[in-house]
């Protein structure tokens, strides 16, 4: 089961008025805003009870959308040739169009491009990042299907693009590439 493409057109309207939309990925359902807007990302903090010190990855539609928010070093160029798309988060330097609060302060942001064509297919209609913790309130298991995304939120987000049932297993390996040798922050799905 996929959404129609005018779901995703609207879906994406309702991230640039400032909404969340929850959506499947290649392992859980993940929560959106407008990665861009400070006020959808303290929305998400808020809805999950997510700590502030905790930041947010980020999904993108390709490298060039990454390049806008981040300082992609060439260590890192050999891993998105070979990953992306797919269940790798890199963690790169933030350039300044990124709110404060969806890096928790760090100055830096975990970046993904999704194999998951209603995750992937949401980022392009919008055409801005969208964040994409996992959509279930912060202590509970992250949800495979829509079902369970509306049993933590019930009315509370404006849209959920309900796809079936995801994978599950691991989440997305989350590697910063800040640092030299890169470090593996969270093991996850993809083997680096």
């Amino acid at each position: 089961m996929t959404p129609a493409p005018d779901a995703l057109a609207r879906a994406a309207d309702v991230l640039r008025r400032g909404g969340l939309v929850a959506f499947p990925t290649e392992t859980f359902y993940g929560l959106g805003a407008a990665a861009l807007d400070r006020s959808a990302v303290r929305r998400v903090f808020a809805l999950k009870g997510r700590p502030a010190s905790s930041p947010l990855l980020v999904l993108v539609d390709g490298l060039p959308m990454a390049e806008r928010i981040a300082v992609i070093p060439a260590t890192a160029r050999p891993l998105i040739a070979r990953h992306w798309p797919g269940a790798l988060t890199l963690v790169f330097a933030a350039r300044d169009v990124v709110p404060e609060e969806l890096t928790a302060s760090t100055g830096k942001v975990g970046v993904r491009f999704s194999s998951h064509p209603v995750a992937s297919g949401l980022v392009h209609a919008l055409g801005d990042p969208v964040t994409a913790p996992s959509a279930n309130l912060s202590g509970r298991a992250p949800p495979t299907d829509a079902a369970s995304v509306a049993q933590d939120f019930g009315g509370t987000i404006e849209v959920i693009l309900d796809a079936g049932e995801t994978a599950g297993g691991l989440p997305s390996t989350v590697l910063d590439v800040t640092v030299d040798p890169p470090r593996v922050i969270r093991p996850g799905a993809v083997k680096v």
